[in-house]
């Protein structure tokens, strides 16, 4: 199954990282020294992903911004010599475009994926969530690409969910079809404890095909009062096979600030240029009785 489009939604309102996300689009916010999103667009190029829909809303114009050529800066800091800070970005803009899809009304997961039908057309495409940022041996994408191909199907990734959580994510019912791939019987969006029918939560990484958009035009409002992706997957396995997958990697929700400050501290300290020195900085604070919050 090949794989050339992503659509990343980037169109939430960001309340769970507000003050902060009224100034700069949740996704623009900075881990470590590049934002959110970077990530997400850098795993998707490395799972050979060509084609970028980035679905956004209005007050977000400057997600579109950070992909744009900046020939004046380029041009002082080519004159100035020395390490090139800006050639990740020119690197993911020389290998995929760049589109932008407006989603006027928040409505769900499931109707921000349909905003984007024309501009995917009539082909399978992956949707990634850039909130989740996974750090491990392969691109997250990729494994889950790998899984459709191998399968022709759609395919999603999961994780092992603890049971205080599982109201917080789709849920899966699944019978297992070889080590860590499964089958999907059913998809609930977040169930009660005692309602969920497995531990196996949905991540934000797919690859569905295209007939996902007739099952969103026929879904109904569902958690949340919104339009969820789950309930048209759901729909589309009554037709065809959809398989879940236990991705290889850690899964950090930079969504919230918790989730961010362990995505930061965790990618700091895989660095070498900064890492050594932000052990060390950590082990001096930590070994204090009683640490200065500002020091």
């Amino acid at each position: 199954m090949k794989v050339r489009k992503v659509v990343i939604l980037a169109a939430g309102l960001g309340t769970r990282m507000l003050p902060a996300s009224l100034a700069a689009p949740k996704e623009l916010l900075p881990l470590v020294d590049r934002p959110i999103l970077h990530y997400a667009v850098e795993e998707a190029v490395e799972s050979g992903i060509t084609e970028i829909i980035i679905v956004t809303s209005p007050g977000k114009e400057t997600l579109a911004g950070y992909f744009r050529p900046a020939p004046e800066l380029e041009a002082r800091l080519k004159a100035r010599g020395g390490p090139d800070p800006l050639a990740g970005v020119r690197r993911l803009r020389e290998a995929a475009s760049f589109t932008y899809v407006m989603q006027e009304e928040q409505l769900g997961t499931g109707h921000a994926v349909l905003m984007a039908r024309d501009a995917v057309g009539d082909e399978p495409f992956a949707v990634m969530l850039p909130d989740d940022v996974i750090v491990g041996p392969l691109p997250a994408l990729g494994q889950v690409i790998d899984v459709a191909d191998r399968y022709t199907a759609g395919a999603i990734a999961v994780e092992e969910v603890p049971r205080e959580r599982l109201s917080s994510y789709g849920i899966v019912d699944a019978r297992e079809l070889e080590e860590g791939v499964f089958e999907v019987l059913g998809v609930v969006e977040k169930p009660a404890p005692e309602e969920a029918p497995s531990n196996l939560g949905i991540v934000g990484r797919y690859v569905l095909p295209p007939q996902i958009f007739d099952a969103l035009e026929r879904i109904t409002p569902g958690a949340g009062g919104e339009l969820q992706l789950t309930d048209a997957i759901a729909l589309l396995r009554e037709r065809q096979r959809v398989c879940v997958t236990r991705f290889q990697g850690t899964r950090y929700d930079t969504g919230n600030p918790l989730g961010l400050l362990q995505a930061s501290v965790a990618l700091g300290l895989a660095r070498d240029d900064i890492g050594p020195e932000l052990r060390a900085w950590l082990e001096t604070l930590l070994g204090r009785a009683s640490p200065a919050p500002f020091s």
